[in-house]
């Protein structure tokens, strides 16, 4: 039998990028971050998550800062201009390759 979970972790690292983008159109700190996620079927690890962030304001995709509202310092993360157009762009890809995805899978199922 195929290790299934192997394959299942490809296919999320695929679309982890534009599943971050898709939840910094607001601003939000890791964290809650990490619940939006989860909350709809996409958990992420801090070990992944925070590696990510930095990575992608290092390219220029997102901006952040250091808030001090009602507890600790949190840094807040929201997406550039650079990061909206990028979201913009691979949500359309994602619209298309999803598009033929769920044909190839209907032409399995006839």
């Amino acid at each position: 039998m195929v290790a299934i979970a192997k394959h299942e972790q490809d296919l999320r690292k695929g679309v982890l990028v534009l599943a971050v983008l898709s939840q910094l159109r607001d601003e939000q700190y890791g964290y809650s971050l990490r619940q939006a996620l989860a909350k709809r079927g996409m958990p992420i690890e801090e070990g992944t998550l925070y590696p990510l962030l930095r990575r992608l304001e290092a390219q220029g995709l997102l901006a952040s800062q250091w808030k001090a509202e009602n507890g600790p310092p949190r840094r807040y993360y929201a997406l550039s201009a650079t990061g909206a157009e990028l979201y913009r762009e691979l949500s359309e890809s994602w619209a298309s390759l999803a598009t033929v995805m769920s044909e190839l899978l209907e032409g399995e199922k006839r």
